[in-house]
């Protein structure tokens, strides 16, 4: 029945996990010492801290900093299991799945795949814009944007020099709002030392947001209070604004305008991934699977999805879903587990709402913590302290430490470097 797994023969249950991400790996280490045989598959072998994309992106930390071996996390589980592979279909009728590697039986399953980019059925915005949703994606990000400026520095061409100096940001949220504070940052403090050939007071940085307000998930004082900061920084916010095409040269807006630039940042949504054997009709809103008051699969009694990939019903607080945020998935696998592993009646999933929290550059972030919200340096130092403490390992924690207490008293990164793909000659 199974291929390529090299698996130990015993008698436990199986559970097999579907991604390495918050939602799948808090489940597996709460499984731990569990009487399940737990099995972890991922197409990498590590686990990524997504919150921190953009930093990578904008020069600001290493990508290994924010990125931990799986393997290394299981070392000391004698019943968690890791295999890097794909998933390609799921048999509910065999119990079974079916990845590059061969199939694996289970007893249960648990979607924890998380998310693709969302480019609204858009084919130019998917083949000439830049993502952001992988450490490989935010390294890509950073070569793109450090090319651009190596670029403008070898030609006199001011039209080239408006496009490669031009960064605009499509999407408002967290990522969008988070990237677009760092990289105004750069602009001010960084780059025409680096540059000193080239006008960074002619470098647009622009922010566009198809809604009413930045932040949507956040409160309407954190909404104001970022394009506050971002004026500050001289980012321009374009709210109410579409846009609906692009070439790699040209956008074009749902006003009529049109821009010119060669660096599209997308950070405008999200989409499941839609797994084949699982019925088309359990995808709703987002291609995110519809799920029971227990993260089950209706008609599967055996079926989980967690995370950003499900969308639970039923609760009147969330008619649209949960927010697509960690704790959302770090509490439901808490939830999953407790459930797995007890005797007891079932405990239906209830999310405890811990605050929200951005950051829009030096000393300036906002904060939506249970009871009251503020802004500015004390919710850039909360800011600092969560996800500091959110990092997997020790030493990622001291290296990241180390990178912001250098920038912040020195004003500046040293991760500026291309490192690009390498190609046999």
């Amino acid at each position: 029945m199974e291929n390529n797994f090299n698996l130990p023969r015993n008698n436990k249950k199986r559970v097999v996990i579907i991604g390495a991400g918050f939602a799948g790996l808090k489940l597996a280490k709460k499984l731990s010492g569990s009487p399940y045989q737990v099995v972890v598959i991922d197409k990498q072998n590590f686990h990524q801290f997504q919150p921190l994309f953009y930093q990578v992106a904008a020069s600001g930390i290493e990508p290994s900093s924010i990125s931990f071996p799986v393997r290394k996390i299981f070392q000391s589980h004698s019943n968690l299991h890791f295999r890097t592979t794909q998933l390609l279909s799921v048999d509910t009728v065999q119990q079974e799945i079916h990845t590059k590697a061969g199939k694996l039986h289970y007893d249960y399953l648990v979607l924890a795949n998380g998310v693709n980019t969302n480019y609204f059925g858009s084919a130019n915005l998917e083949k000439y814009s830049l993502p952001m949703k992988s450490t490989a994606e935010a390294i890509n990000l950073r070569n793109r944007i450090l090319s651009s400026f190596e670029q403008a520095n070898l030609t006199e061409d001011k039209n080239e020099h408006a496009k490669l100096l031009s960064i605009v940001i499509v999407g408002g949220g967290p990522t969008g709002v988070e990237l677009a504070g760092s990289i105004a940052e750069m602009r001010r403090y960084v780059l025409p030392k680096d540059y000193p050939e080239l006008d960074f007071s002619k470098m647009k940085i622009m922010l566009f947001e198809a809604g009413p307000r930045l932040l949507n998930g956040m409160s309407d004082h954190a909404g104001r209070k970022a394009v506050e900061f971002l004026h500050r920084l001289r980012v321009e916010v374009h709210l109410n604004t579409r846009i609906d095409d692009y070439d790699g040269d040209k956008i074009s807006l749902s006003d009529g305008k049109e821009l010119f630039t060669r660096n599209l940042i997308w950070t405008a949504g999200v989409s499941g991934r839609p797994t084949e054997g699982i019925a088309k009709e359990a995808y709703v809103r987002g291609n995110r699977i519809a799920v029971d008051q227990y993260n089950r699969l209706e008609g599967h009694a055996n079926v989980f999805a967690i995370g950003d990939a499900c969308l639970l019903q039923g609760d009147e607080r969330y008619p649209n879903g949960h927010p697509q945020v960690a704790q959302v998935a770090i509490q439901q696998a808490a939830n999953l587990a407790r459930n797995l592993t007890t005797e007891k009646e079932w405990k239906a999933f209830k999310y405890i709402d811990k605050g929200s929290l951005a950051t829009i550059g030096r000393n300036m972030a906002v904060a939506d913590l249970p009871g009251f919200r503020f802004s500015g340096v004390f919710a850039w130092m909360l800011w600092l302290f969560v996800h500091l403490m959110a990092i997997v390992g020790v030493k990622n924690r001291f290296f990241i430490f180390v990178n912001w207490a250098q920038s912040y008293f020195s004003r500046d990164q040293s991760l500026r470097i291309l490192i690009s793909p390498y190609k046999k000659k």
